[in-house]
């Protein structure tokens, strides 16, 4: 076994089940061709999983369910934190993370600052739309995914369940947050939320 592989076995441990890894993380310990050639060897093993090009995971049993695989959004996640990026749900992506659609989207659409790509997880796919500083600039958590969210609805025919749900969210958001995100949503999703948020109780 050469020392490429060793070091990189050596690295799958038990604590590191349900970790994501890249071929990048292991630079400086060999050559990219033994690095790939490493890791197809344990994906053979069954030690790793592939589950993208260029993305592994380290297995992870859970005692009931069996094995656990990383759902799309740890694996954004991964590839943002890993290539320092920013990224941020948009569109129904955005609408299922505030609970504000149940509709279990198929594709995975973040806006990032990073390169634009596509990439395929089983049936599903992480699609990173590039785009300009601005949009990636909200400061609220909440006030930043809305504003995505509803750039994906037609204003005039939300339902008041939702609007109820939405004016609750940004009621959450810290305030100074949410004044600095509005100044940068689209004029139409500034006067809703403005006109929300004024409506009485």
């Amino acid at each position: 076994m050469g020392k490429t592989q060793t070091y990189i076995n050596n690295y799958i441990s038990e604590d590191k089940a349900g970790e994501i890894i890249f071929p990048s993380d292991f630079r400086g310990i060999g050559n990219e061709g033994a690095i790939k050639m490493a890791l197809h060897r344990l994906v053979k093993q069954g030690k790793i999983r592939r589950l993208a090009h260029g993305i592994y995971y380290i297995p992870k049993i859970d005692p009931l369910f069996g094995e656990v695989y990383p759902g799309a959004e740890k694996v954004a996640q991964a590839i943002a934190e890993k290539e320092k990026i920013r990224i941020r749900p948009t569109g129904v992506s955005a609408l299922n993370r505030l609970g504000l659609s149940t509709q279990v989207p198929m594709k995975l659409v973040y806006i990032t600052d990073g390169s634009p790509r596509q990439i395929k997880l089983g049936k599903t796919i992480i699609k990173f739309k590039a785009t300009t500083s601005k949009k990636l600039s909200a400061k609220g958590e909440l006030s930043g995914l809305i504003i995505q969210a509803l750039e994906e609805l037609d204003l005039d025919k939300i339902e008041p369940d939702r609007e109820r749900k939405i004016k609750d969210l940004l009621s959450k958001e810290d305030p100074e947050n949410l004044k600095h995100d509005l100044k940068l949503a689209p004029a139409r999703i500034h006067d809703y939320i403005l006109k929300l948020l004024n409506q009485p109780k």
